[in-house]
């Protein structure tokens, strides 16, 4: 905000989004504060709430993404959000809102509300809330669609990626879309990096499910108009199932963790080494693991040991060996285990480091949107 709200303010640009997080209504005081400090005057600041659903979860028999009742978490259940949809953002503009700032909401969102409030279009044209949600996801991401994440060197070059342009969308009353990104910046914006981000992130392109639209991209086709400007066609969409998915966090378990390095001639054997005495200690010590992976960083940490076989040995190579167990103590004792072979353990081994944390996990779940009752809090400057 202390970046973008200056010029926004003084240009009367409307600016929605998800950055509440977990807490929309201190989100808002806080830009409430920051516009106060900048000597901004006159704004409304709107804060949607809502997506907390933790109660309704708790109230009903609702099954997550594993199969399992969401209640047998039971203590270690922390929150539920649901993706909320563009309604309530419509509406806090309908209101004269200068600001909206949500909690969860489906990404896609942040961008068919104003277009919904700007050409008013109905909350069951499906096929303009398709091109309208086309336009969400293509801008989602951010530079992701300007060039970012979509170069490799000699394959997919793009220049001057450390000034990367975000993308402008421009779309019309009537739903058409084009990508572009300021004159100058750097970045691409293409047929090939539109059509990237058109698939990312999309498991079925005739049935992008969201809050507002059962989206249709299937038949989308795109024109490469001039430079670094891409008009795409042809979305269009369905009735929305009515459901919204809904992130449920919970306390998983504990991390221990500890790394080592080594380098030089023998770095490889070496790192084994040391790998093989850190399981076993592991195992003579009683450690109670419920999962142990070890990864020497720059041969298979990724791809794992099949595909790094026949591979040139590395000069250097990092052992990270990583363990979930149920407790915090039992966690702490991975890494104290790898750090012991700084003495007791090959030579050559430096830059050792360990950790210990929880981890709250995600699972997901539908929850009937007829039981979500969004709200919308204000803020003047």
């Amino acid at each position: 905000m202390l970046a973008v709200l200056p010029a926004c303010a003084a240009k009367g640009i409307k600016i929605i989004t998800n950055m509440g997080a977990a807490n929309p209504l201190a989100a808002a005081a806080k830009i409430r504060e920051i516009a106060q400090r900048l000597g901004l005057h006159g704004l409304t600041i709107a804060a949607v709430t809502g997506d907390d659903v933790l109660d309704q979860l708790r109230a009903g028999d609702y099954r997550d993404d594993t199969g399992a009742p969401v209640m047998d978490l039971g203590a270690r259940l922390l929150s539920a959000n649901a993706y909320l949809g563009a309604q309530p953002l419509v509406d806090a503009l309908a209101a004269g809102a200068d600001i909206v700032v949500t909690g969860r909401v489906a990404d896609p969102a942040l961008v068919l509300a104003p277009l919904i409030h700007a050409f008013g279009w109905a909350m069951d044209d499906w096929h303009k809330l398709g091109q309208g949600t086309l336009a969400g996801h293509l801008l989602e991401c951010a530079g992701q669609v300007s060039g970012g994440y979509f170069a490799d060197p000699g394959y997919k070059d793009v220049a001057n990626l450390a000034r990367l342009g975000f993308p402008i969308g421009v779309v019309g009353e009537d739903g058409s879309i084009a990508i572009t990104k300021v004159a100058g910046s750097g970045g691409s914006v293409t047929t090939a990096t539109c059509t990237e981000q058109l698939l990312y992130e999309i498991h079925d392109p005739a049935a992008y499910l969201t809050p507002d639209v059962v989206a249709d991209f299937s038949r989308v086709t795109m024109s490469q108009l001039a430079p670094d400007y891409v008009a795409i066609a042809g979305a269009t969409g369905h009735p929305s199932t009515g459901l919204l998915k809904v992130s449920v966090g919970y306390i998983d378990s504990y991390i221990g963790e500890g790394q080592i390095s080594y380098a030089g001639p023998g770095a490889l054997a070496r790192a084994r080494l040391a790998q093989q005495i850190v399981e076993a200690r592991l195992a003579m010590t009683g450690v109670a693991l419920t999962e142990l992976r070890c990864d020497l960083v720059g041969l298979n940490a990724i791809h794992g040991d099949l595909l790094a076989a026949g591979q040139a040995e590395p000069y250097e190579v990092r052992l990270r060996v990583t363990g979930r167990t149920a407790t915090l103590a039992e966690a702490v004792r991975i890494g104290n285990e790898v750090e012991t072979l700084y003495t007791c353990g090959p030579s050559g081994g430096g830059g050792a480091t360990k950790a210990a944390r929880e981890v709250v996990a995600v699972r997901a779940t539908f929850i009937p949107g007829a039981l979500v009752t969004p709200a919308i809090d204000f803020e003047e400057t």
